[in-house]
């Protein structure tokens, strides 16, 4: 692998942790280090930090909250 590439995965931990959890990305990197975006996209999905893994994660937390306001509100009565 490119010592470049390989000194970048180095300085984020979360990413290198990628790359060794999916083997195949060393092999990816070592072809042609130009592809580090690709995996930065690839670890981005695989950790659910996209903006439509978040938001749905939040819509998840949103309605978890309303569910427990009216268990809440059921308990009262």
């Amino acid at each position: 692998m490119d010592p470049l590439c390989y000194d970048y995965l180095k300085q984020q931990p979360e990413l290198l942790q990628f790359v060794r959890m999916n083997p195949v990305w060393y092999r990816y990197l070592s072809r042609d280090p130009s592809l580090l975006p690709e995996v930065k996209k690839e670890a981005k999905r695989f950790y659910g930090k996209t903006f439509p893994q978040q938001v749905e994660k939040v819509n998840q937390h949103m309605q978890m909250v309303s569910m427990l306001m009216q268990f809440a509100g059921a308990m009262k009565d």
